[in-house]
């Protein structure tokens, strides 16, 4: 595991060289989650070393899927807490999405839950006056199930007035390994389902749904 953090932390420090500095952080962690997965689909949510992204931790999250569409925020940097303007672990992360984007943001991270897929988000602020950045990268729990996701959100611009919500500009999505779909169970989840109780008996997707493209660009109908 150390030789595995090592790595890891060595791929993070060459993409600063190759990176939109204004964003780094969400590529530092995208490399690291990458070099922990090494020839496995997807890294395990005990595999996250927080000394691997250490520079980047303030912009750093973990959510974990509790209903379809729906992730909590189980452990949250300090930026996102200073983008609300209050302490924002347990809180789902559709918080920070603008009310006409959610219904968009939640179908779009149980696509990534369910592929497994990663999503890269444009964001601007509903005044304007903020940009974001935003990456969600599936996890395993120690079940072996998807229902977690390893995320970073970086904002640019003034953020003091609080409860600071993003409008969607655009959705990269990218599916992991060309038969992902085949190798994980999602975790199984009640629309009913409140807290951080782990799942059981996770049952494997329907294999009939169509593959997605390697890459695909979403665009906002604005």
């Amino acid at each position: 595991m150390e030789n595995i953090s090592q790595s890891a932390q060595n791929v993070v420090r060459m993409i600063d060289f190759n990176t939109d500095h204004n964003f780094v952080a969400v590529s530092q962690v995208e490399a690291y989650w990458d070099a922990l997965r090494g020839d496995q689909v997807l890294p395990k949510r005990s595999d996250i070393d927080p000394r691997g992204i250490e520079a980047a931790l303030e912009y750093t999250f973990v959510l974990e899927r509790i209903s379809p569409g729906v992730a909590r925020l189980r452990i949250a940097g300090s930026h996102l807490g200073d983008v609300m303007g209050m302490e924002v672990r347990g809180m789902p992360i559709t918080a920070f999405i603008s009310t006409p984007s959610r219904r968009r943001f939640s179908d779009m991270m149980e696509e990534l839950f369910e592929t497994p897929a990663t999503g890269t988000l444009t964001l601007k602020s509903e005044t304007g006056q903020v940009t974001g950045r935003m990456i969600l990268l599936p996890l395993k729990s120690d079940m072996g199930d998807v229902s977690r996701m390893l995320g970073c959100l970086v904002t640019k611009g003034d953020i003091s007035d609080s409860h600071c919500r993003f409008d969607i500009e655009h959705i990269r999505i990218r599916p992991v390994g060309d038969k992902a779909r085949h190798l994980l169970p999602t975790a199984p989840v009640a629309a009913a389902h409140t807290g951080f109780a782990e799942p059981v008996n996770p049952f494997p997707p329907d294999s009939s749904k169509r593959h997605l493209p390697y890459l695909r660009l979403v665009k906002s109908e604005d």
